[in-house]
């Protein structure tokens, strides 16, 4: 197994590598995982084929676009990026959803109505089948872009069914637990099957500003398969971040955070990053948007996190970036390579880098 190419990044972790093993480039054993790992009709597997939840975070330059494709292969997309006359972000989806082996989406939950988040969705739907469509209800912002992005939004779905959700709701996916955290400015105050428990990070947090744009209205879900478990909550803003999780949390703990808001520092604060343990986390910033400075060490310094990824080497932040083992698009490189993370159900989960064909195995603990 080839590692002497990764020794730099070995030595620029803030811990040691439990295991070499764990970085693995993409050599012949390496893509037959890959090939392993895409999701087959049910009536085509075997009783004992090993099963995957993909996970993609998508290049749309600091927007949101996270595509999920289940065992069963039923998939959830989250948000679309941003409106291009060529269609870029558009294009990018389908070739996540043609690596993972899917030609529609089941389920496309817009988070909000922001121009980098809802912008692309009305050139999806016209290459892409989508059978339902959620959301948190009419747009809360009072900003002409906003407006008129949300009325773009209901004309491309007009006729199509929709779905507004509220914080308990659940996205039914065969094999997934999928539960709405936040919606609309409200939130859960528990999750079946696990109690709140205190937050010992709230007491330290500051008294956030209230934010009245949209972001405060993000549609946030907590995503389970078996013991693997991911949360991705739009672009939530830091006093609904400190509501969500004080003074208890509902949660619990995560094995992969995607940072909220493209790493900006209005979300992010260490009551609810600290509080949730992530094992790895994803930084979906753009070259100049995200991946700012106090939030990318709040995050990278959070308690048991292995792997800080990011989809792009933040231009601006100097030296807080990710090694470059870690980043999908680097600076002055091509855009558009996403981050592919290989989930199973017992917890252990990998993530792959296709730009440098690497990637890392998280274990089961």
């Amino acid at each position: 197994m080839r590692i002497d190419s990764f020794s730099l990044y070995a030595a620029l972790r803030r811990r040691p590598l439990p295991r070499i093993f764990r970085i693995l480039p993409l050599t012949a054993c390496a893509l037959a995982l890959l090939f392993a790992a895409q999701p087959q009709p049910a009536s085509g597997q075997s009783p004992t084929a090993e099963k995957h939840l993909l996970i993609y975070s998508i290049d749309v330059e600091g927007g949101q676009s996270t595509l999920l494709v289940a065992p069963s292969g039923a998939s959830l997309l989250v948000d679309t990026g941003w409106p291009t006359a060529d269609g870029r972000d558009a294009m990018r989806i389908q070739a996540a959803m043609s690596d993972a082996g899917i030609t529609r989406i089941d389920h496309l939950l817009t988070t909000h109505f922001h121009h980098d988040h809802v912008g692309g969705l009305p050139e999806l739907v016209k290459r892409v089948p989508i059978g339902e469509f959620l959301d948190h209800g009419v747009n809360r912002e009072d900003s002409d872009i906003t407006r008129t992005d949300y009325a773009a939004y209901l004309k491309a779905i007009e006729g199509k069914p929709r779905r507004i959700v509220h914080p308990g709701d659940t996205i039914a996916i065969p094999g997934l637990q999928i539960v709405v955290l936040t919606a609309d400015g409200e939130h859960v105050a528990s999750i079946p099957g696990i109690k709140p428990v205190p937050n010992p990070y709230c007491a330290a947090e500051p008294k956030w500003p209230v934010d009245t744009s949209e972001n405060a209205r993000s549609t946030g879900i907590l995503v389970t398969y078996g013991k693997f478990r991911f949360i991705d909550l739009g672009d939530l803003t830091k006093a609904k971040e400190f509501a969500l999780m004080c003074p208890a949390n509902p949660i619990g703990t995560v094995d992969l955070y995607l940072a909220t808001h493209h790493g900006l520092d209005q979300s992010n604060s260490r009551a609810i990053v600290d509080a949730l343990h992530p094992r790895a986390a994803i930084m979906n910033n753009g070259a100049h948007k995200g991946g700012k400075p106090e939030a990318w060490q709040t995050i990278h310094n959070s308690p048991g996190l292995e792997d800080l990824w990011q989809l792009h080497t933040a231009e601006d932040a100097g030296a807080l970036n990710s090694p470059d083992a870690l980043i999908a698009n680097l600076k002055g490189g091509a855009d558009g390579t996403y981050l592919k993370v290989v989930a199973t159900s017992d917890g252990s989960f990998t993530i792959i880098n296709p730009r440098n064909k690497m990637a890392m195995a998280y274990p089961r603990k």
